[in-house]
């Protein structure tokens, strides 16, 4: 018996989706195999023998721990740094009424359409500058000896303090414009009652205003700690000290160090560099339901 019209357009369909799911899953697949493979090649196949030598090695052979505590460390700072901002930012602008408002967001907005490459020579000017000026401020005030650990703490290139400014300056604009639009849909009704009863700012920030956005912040922070952690452009400029290393160079060096390229080694580290982002996400996933499901309308 042959099947219907529908149906034979419902197992086309299901045949399509089946062949697109297996070309995207192919590499992540590999990927995992590869990892725990002590003899991992370009190819995909069944390891004869399954360890994590591949994961010992990016930590004990490799600087993998310094490059995975560098990353955290930068990318979480920007991520709070960025959700400090938009949160009292975001709460200003939906409750301004200033005529310069949308000029302002639609301003802002123009630093995520223009390509980060396009940025990168007079970003670098103006950290370069900043840089001289915090060299002569930790010249002036500390002893020689603890001059190249400072910088690297509170240097603008090549240290800590730059990397997270400058990424969290980066992705700043579209977590203000998803805070101001979240805050746009809480009532003013809920602050009004709040301070009726006698509340400070500070109470209703804290009992108010910050439960009530918490799937506008995990977006947010979601997608700041994403595009920090993905971000390759930015440490490739900024970094030359092998201690400031962050994964993303990791993967880099590694890739271009021997004449014959260890795929195990690489994966174990993709693996490493794949984990912090997938638990970012199933962190925020049930706020994200939140944010798209209903936080953004309007």
């Amino acid at each position: 018996m042959s099947l219907a019209p529908s149906k034979k357009a419902e197992a086309g369909r299901f045949g399509l989706l089946t062949v697109i799911g297996i070309y995207c899953l192919t590499p992540f697949v590999w990927l995992a195999v590869a990892a725990f493979d002590p003899a991992a090649g370009l190819f995909l196949e069944i390891p004869k023998t399954v360890n994590l030598d591949n994961f010992a090695r990016v930590f004990t052979q490799e600087d993998g721990l310094v490059w995975l505590a560098n990353s955290l460390i930068v990318c979480g700072g920007a991520t709070v740094l960025v959700l400090l901002l938009a949160g009292f930012g975001g709460y200003a602008l939906s409750r301004t009424r200033a005529w310069w408002k949308l000029p302002f967001l639609y301003s802002i907005i123009l630093i995520r359409v223009i390509p980060p490459p396009a940025l990168i020579v007079p970003l670098y000017q103006v950290m370069l500058a900043a840089n001289k000026s915090m060299q002569w401020i930790v010249r002036s005030t500390l002893p020689s000896d603890y001059y190249r650990p400072a910088m690297r703490i509170v240097g603008f290139i090549d240290g800590y303090l730059g990397l997270i400014l400058l990424m969290a300056a980066l992705h700043l604009p579209l977590a203000l414009w998803i805070m101001k639009t979240f805050f746009d849909t809480i009532s003013r009704e809920y602050e009004e009652a709040a301070a009726m009863d006698g509340a400070t700012f500070g109470q209703r920030l804290r009992r108010v205003l910050i439960p009530l956005a918490m799937p506008g912040l995990a977006a947010s922070g979601l997608f700041a700690f994403i595009a920090c952690w993905d971000d390759f452009l930015v440490p490739l400029t900024f970094i030359s000290s092998p201690e400031l290393r962050m994964l993303p160079l990791g993967i880099f060096s590694a890739f271009l160090r021997d004449n014959q390229i260890d795929y195990g080694l690489l994966a174990a580290i993709a693996v490493i560099y794949t984990v912090p982002a997938v638990v970012a996400f199933v962190l925020a996933r049930r706020f994200l339901v939140q944010t798209f499901g209903g936080g953004l309308k309007g």
